[in-house]
């Protein structure tokens, strides 16, 4: 990729491409604010440092899913707000996302000051990468910088149409996370450790055959981890466990118990519940053979978290490891009675000695819950994007940056 290092942005008018996709929430009048300001903080390492060098910004962004229309609760105002107050500097919010009114606010951009497009989900040519409105949107800019890695792995307009129009390069964000990500495969310190989790084995399948073929250890937990008791003959009751998934895990055992393959670790003892509640009845249940032997979740009953004795021989692994990717819980930790599985991984990720790397999503969320989301050595911004990256598959948002880009950019003036 390029880097902002081979962008010349003195004078010129650079269209930004943030992930500004933030929780909101309503203040006491009733009005929309933002819940986190995570994503606007990443940002802003990129948006600093081409304020110095004298760029003009344009900043653009996607919130939430308007599907093509305007929608006044999802427009950008409150985060354009919370950029003003991070900044300390002038954020102006255009009318619309392209247009006259948008193209001379832009003409006009001072050195250094910024302007933000409305929701750029709001224009339908958005999602389907329409290549009039990626010229529309590459005709308030010089030159395009991607700095959205949540939103690199969609082959939109303002993630991989625009930057065929314009000199392209990298943010410092989404250059520090493919770099980082990159770097698990390419050179990791030994033993490396996966531990996945999550609901679903079909959503991450991809992740954990590239894993099992690259990786010394293998850490299934969360709901996932039934399909897999399930492929072992287990009874898993109640539990979340489909058909596919449990095609998906039976093929994930058989790579496994290939030579070379990564060592698997599945739960050994549960916690469980009768239904998806705080107050619910919930105990451990705890083979009395020790191992697997006898773990079948009863009837009526469902799976909600790793057991005790699991979570100290997960957090042993984990304290091995040279290397650890984490991502996705491992029961539901946003319920007390389910929280202590991912709790212990969350803390045993913090004080692993070796290079800590937690994707997006809910493994961000529940080290935030713990006090423990500056504990790590990257924290990813992305959801599906880091599983995409890290399966191998190639992000459209990326790709385009290799692209000889800029010999276009007289046709768009």
């Amino acid at each position: 990729m390029r880097s902002l290092d081979q962008l010349d942005v003195h004078g010129r008018r650079v269209l930004v491409r943030v992930d500004f996709n933030v929780p909101m929430t309503t203040d006491d009048s009733g009005a929309w604010a933002v819940a986190d300001d995570t994503r606007i903080v990443q940002a802003l390492p990129t948006i600093e440092e081409l304020r110095a060098r004298g760029a003009k910004l344009v900043l653009v962004s996607h919130l939430g899913r308007p599907e093509g229309r305007p929608e006044a609760d999802l427009s950008l105002a409150p985060v354009v707000e919370r950029l003003r107050e991070l900044t300390g500097m002038p954020v102006t919010l255009a009318p619309e996302v392209v247009g006259p009114r948008v193209r001379a606010l832009a003409d006009d951009l001072p050195d250094g000051e910024i302007l933000v497009l409305e929701n750029v989900r709001f224009m339908p040519g958005e999602t389907s990468n329409d290549p009039e409105f990626a010229h529309s949107l590459a005709a308030l800019a010089d030159a395009y910088v991607n700095d959205a890695f949540g939103a690199a792995h969609r082959a939109h307009a303002s993630t991989a149409g625009v930057a065929q129009l314009l000199p392209c390069a990298a943010g410092r964000l989404l250059e520090r996370e493919v770099n980082t990500l990159g770097a698990i495969f390419e050179s990791p310190e030994r033993p490396l450790v996966a531990v996945i989790g999550g609901a679903k084995v079909a959503d991450k399948i991809g992740v954990i055959d590239r894993f099992l073929a690259l990786a010394d250890v293998v850490i299934i937990g969360g709901a996932m981890c039934f399909p897999f008791l399930a492929a072992q003959g287990h009874e898993v009751g109640n539990s979340l466990c489909d058909a596919d998934d449990v095609e998906h895990a039976r093929r994930a055992l058989a790579q496994a118990a290939l030579p070379g393959q990564a060592r698997l670790e599945l739960p050994t003892d549960l916690v469980i519940g009768g239904r998806l509640d705080e107050s619910t009845e919930h105990r451990v249940l705890d083979p009395p053979c020790g191992g697997q032997v006898g773990l079948d979740v009863p009837d009526g009953w469902m799976g909600l978290d790793i057991g005790p004795a699991t979570a100290e021989r997960y957090a042993s692994e984990i304290s091995l490891a040279g290397t650890v990717f984490w991502n996705g819980p491992m029961g539901a930790f946003e319920l007390e009675p389910f929280a202590a599985g991912t709790r212990a991984v969350a803390q045993a990720v913090a004080a692993a000695p070796g290079v800590t790397v937690v994707g997006g999503g809910d493994s961000a969320a529940a080290l935030a819950r713990f006090g423990l989301e500056r504990t790590v050595n990257h924290l990813s911004t992305g959801g599906g994007a880091t599983l995409e990256l890290v399966e191998g598959r190639t992000l459209p948002g990326v790709h385009a940056l290799d692209t000889p880009s800029g010999v276009q950019a007289a046709r768009v003036a």
